[in-house]
């Protein structure tokens, strides 16, 4: 595979050629000998060998290669949990209080965190950071880049698209142990029941202040949370056990907001009732141990279940809990239980950018999308396929060399000098 030096004339340094793979859009057909054309980090072109390249582009050939989307893990903790840090890296949970919807996600992601360089090297170019689990609400989570600038700033895709909130075992245990609200499902239920009315009373309140041309003091927990409510922001469920599940059913009809269901490990006893109500699914981590009660009934093959009965999927890797670049094995070893391969990959790529309204810019080949665009040496779904050139906004920001077995990824000093 070779990537020729850009030509000297700027608009020719920002258009690069992927040509000769098998181009595999995920929302269209694949394509044999097939060309993607990114112009000025936006894709321009997608089709086979009859796309023309102007002279002078930078070419990547990918002859004998397979050409997919970068892949997004819409659930993810890498920069906000950094691996190796301990407590000086991580700040997922801000656990002093069970709402804490006005914190962000982008406030603390670190993009030096070493789980951003393993994200290329599993072709992961976009992820959804979002905070732990630990508050029945947890804040707010950021879409971004797995490469491209100096600060978080600048790899920013959105900086508030969803609100982390948390079901089951997780706030119990936290708050539990304080002997405080909530130690149980019961008050977990009322924490974010309370949090949502308080938030209707805070919009009528800033309505009203509004039409009458009255000062209002703005609340910024209420304010995120009202945000939930118009449907601008989505309301991120973690949640594992059936019954944890049928209650963020419950209280999503309550409250009217948009669901989507994260972790999902019972999500296959109710598959019908979210394929009914049209609640998606970000199911994993896979490669986990049953370490807590709710993960008992813990299988691979629950996602093949839960995608037959109608739901959309995404597969997290929820990383650090498992290493983001072992997304794409997790879509392998789903396959092999039954997932079938078109849904698998659309778990990786189509469905986490629709879920998070990111389909205009994320998530498949197409003319107009981000040239967001992976090589592998094979099939990704084959455990022995690697990604051999990774490009970020049409600038190549990954690669393999097979001489030294090893991954390259251009350096923080290198990204504003290519």
């Amino acid at each position: 595979m070779t990537s020729p030096t850009p030509s000297s004339s700027p608009a020719l340094d920002r258009t690069v050629a992927i040509r000769g793979g098998y181009v595999v859009p995920v929302s269209a057909p694949p394509i044999e000998d097939g060309t993607v054309l990114v112009v000025d980090g936006r894709i321009a072109a997608v089709g086979g060998p009859e796309v023309e390249v102007p002279a002078g582009a930078r070419v990547v050939d990918a002859t004998g290669r397979w050409v997919l989307p970068g892949f997004v893990d819409g659930h993810a903790h890498v920069g906000l949990h950094e691996e190796g840090e301990g407590s000086a890296g991580n700040d997922t949970n801000e656990m002093v209080t069970p709402n804490t919807a006005g914190v962000r996600a982008v406030d603390a992601v670190n993009i030096e965190d070493e789980g951003f360089r393993d994200a290329l090297a599993g072709g992961v170019t976009a992820v959804v950071v979002k905070p732990g689990s630990g508050n029945p609400v947890g804040g707010q989570s950021v879409a971004m880049k797995t490469w491209g600038g100096r600060t978080v700033d600048e790899q920013v895709i959105s900086a508030s698209v969803s609100v982390k909130s948390a079901l089951g075992e997780n706030p119990k245990r936290v708050y539990g142990e304080r002997k405080q609200l909530p130690s149980t499902r019961l008050g977990t239920a009322l924490v974010i029941r309370e949090a949502f009315t308080k938030a209707r009373h805070y919009a009528a309140a800033r309505a009203a202040a509004a039409t009458k041309g009255e000062p209002f003091a703005t609340d910024l927990a209420l304010e995120t949370l009202a945000r939930v409510l118009d449907g601008e922001l989505l309301w991120d469920q973690h949640t594992h056990r059936h019954d944890d599940i049928a209650t963020a059913l419950r209280l999503a009809d309550e409250f009217g907001y948009r669901l989507v269901v994260n972790h999902g490990t019972e999500a296959h006893k109710i598959a019908d009732v979210l394929a009914e109500r049209d609640v998606p699914v970000i199911f994993g981590p896979m490669l986990t141990s049953r370490s807590k009660v709710e993960l008992r009934d813990r299988a691979v093959a629950n996602l093949a279940a839960i995608a037959a009965a109608g739901v959309r999927v995404a597969i997290t890797t929820d990383h650090p809990v498992v290493p983001i670049n072992f997304l794409v094995h997790q879509a392998t070893l789903a396959v092999k239980e039954g997932l079938p391969r078109q849904t698998a990959l659309e778990a990786l790529t189509t469905n986490p950018a629709a879920f998070y309204g990111l389909d205009e810019r994320i998530g498949a080949l197409e003319v107009g999308r981000d040239g967001d665009v992976v090589v592998w040496s094979g099939d990704p779904l084959d455990v022995h396929a690697r990604a051999e050139h990774v490009l970020v906004a049409g600038r190549t920001v990954y690669t393999w060399d097979t001489e030294a077995h090893r991954g390259r990824v251009v350096e923080r000093a290198e990204r504003f000098t290519r």
